[in-house]
This record gives structure tokens, sequence and C-alpha cells, in this order.
């Protein structure tokens, strides 16, 4: 049997090294990515403010990294947090180095406002792809070419952020699209398209959860990623405050695993237990087949 197993599946565990532990599938400590897209005024860093410190509990440690000229700022008699002041160039590997660096000082949940400029900013993503597309030589059979890079270093600043153990909420800006529409008479006119966060178009969705918020209702977000587990923690129509922080954190912290550890296979040889069981097995085979 042993022989027969080896031959049927090939690579074996310790031809790599592995050495795996399986768990049972129980949430415990995770960490949650919250972003919050929005006009001016809407309530983006004061609700994002809120929500970590409910994240994190009355004594928790909460940093900001502030690409918005240290406005976070204005906050701060009315907030404890921590400020950092990120500069320019915003690039995907600047917003990275900026969060694990948070993440290794000890900082539970860490705001980033404004995600945006690692888009749209001074040195971000755009920027990228329009001096590579110069270096390219600015022709239309270079554009799409000109944007891997910039792409490439998105996704590995995304990966890093995956990764982080603190939890991360990002503010971001918001746009109003427009869209052009022929009336019943075969006119064009403009008619409004909604608000679009300033980002990587598939940004909203990597996170845990995601909302655009409105100036006409400051603080209160319309969901654009909310799933079931998570409606309990932001009831319709509520402010993202304190309260929302904390039932989140509960959420994330829910459970206690137990694990069992499948160690590193060794190259040890068999035991005589083991060898007698192999050669008692193989004479039984031996003696199937009448093998002299």
């Amino acid at each position: 049997l042993w022989i027969r197993r080896q031959r049927q599946h090939g690579a074996r565990a310790e031809d790599h090294g592995m050495s795996l532990t399986f768990r049972k599938a129980i949430r415990e400590q995770t960490s949650v990515l919250l972003a919050l897209a929005g006009s001016s005024g809407s309530g983006k860093t004061f609700s994002a403010l809120r929500v970590a410190r409910g994240l994190v509990g009355p004594a928790g440690r909460v940093a900001v990294i502030d690409t918005e000229a240290a406005r976070a700022l204005h906050y701060a008699e009315r907030f404890d947090f921590d400020h950092g002041d990120l500069k320019p160039p915003f690039s995907p590997e600047a917003y990275a180095t900026a969060i694990m660096a948070a993440e290794g000082a000890g900082y539970r949940a860490i705001v980033i406002d404004s995600m945006s400029h690692e888009w749209a900013g001074d040195g971000g993503c755009q920027d990228m792809h329009d001096d590579g597309h110069a270096k390219l030589g600015g022709g239309e059979n270079t554009n799409v070419l000109a944007w891997r890079e910039p792409k490439l270093a998105h996704k590995r600043m995304v990966s890093r952020l995956l990764q982080c153990r603190s939890h991360l909420i990002f503010c971001l800006r918001a746009e109003e699209k427009i869209k052009f529409v022929k009336d019943e008479r075969g006119k064009t006119k403009i008619e409004p398209a909604g608000w679009m966060p300033i980002c990587e178009k598939n940004f909203m969705y990597e996170m845990t959860v995601s909302f655009m918020l409105h100036d006409d209702q400051p603080g209160v977000g319309r969901p654009m990623k909310l799933q079931e587990q998570h409606k309990a923690c932001f009831p319709a129509g509520a402010l993202l405050d304190e309260t929302a922080g904390g039932a989140l954190a509960t959420w994330a912290a829910a459970g206690a695993a137990s694990s069992v550890t499948v160690p590193a296979p060794t190259t040890s040889a068999p035991s005589d237990i083991e060898r007698s069981l192999l050669i008692g097995e193989i004479g039984t085979l031996l003696d199937r087949f009448d093998v002299d």
C-alpha cells in the first residue's frame, strides 16, 4: 500500500520541505479594509476617525497618513490620533511603505486621507503612465503599454495592503460623472451619471466594506460593497460612527481557532516496526501473484 500510494501521488510533501497547518474554518482576529468616498463636505475624514476609534476602543492607537496638506489636524481637538504628513510623489510604493511603517509602529487602526492621490495625484499612477508614455514616444500605439508599470505597482501595493494586520480606513475623493444622451427630438443633452470615487476601478471592491458619502447627508454611507455578514454593523441611514466601528471590531475579533499542525517530513530511515510491516506487505503481494 505504501509503495502504491507513492506511485499514484508522485510528488510528496517531503519533496518540498513543507509544513502545513490545518485549522477549523473559524473567523479570528480579522483586520478590515474600509473605504469612504465622497465629495467635499460629505464627512469622509470625520467619519473615518469616528469608525477608527470604534474599531480600536477608547485606548487604542490610531494613525492618520495625511496627503491633504495636514487637513486632518483640523480634527486634533476632537479625536486622539497620531499624524503623519505624506508628501509627493504619491506613488503606490510610497503609500505601501507608509502604511507598513504605521503597522510596524503598533497602530491598530490606520486612516489614509486621501487615497485618491495614489491614482490621480502628483507622482501617482496616472503621472507614472504619462511619463512612461512620453518615454515610449507618445504614440497611440504605446498608450496601453505605458499602463503596464503603473498597474503592476498598484497591484503590488494592494497585495501588501491585504496582508496588513492593522485595520485600514481609506478616504477618497469623488467626482460627479456626466453622460450624453439623445432626447425625444434627437438632440444631445447632458445628464448626471452619479458620483464615482477617484481611484483605480477595482479598488473599492478590494475592501471589506466600502461606501459613498454625499454632502446632503454628511457621515451617512451609501453602500458600494456591503456583504450580508456586515449589514448588521451598518444599519441603513445610520451615521458611520464609533458604534459602527465597534460592531465591525466585534465581527472581526469573533471566534477562536483550534488547529493541528502537520510537521515537515523527515528523511530519516523507517523504524524497525515500519520496516517489518513493509516487508510483510510486500511478501503478501508476492504470494498473491505467485512470484518466486
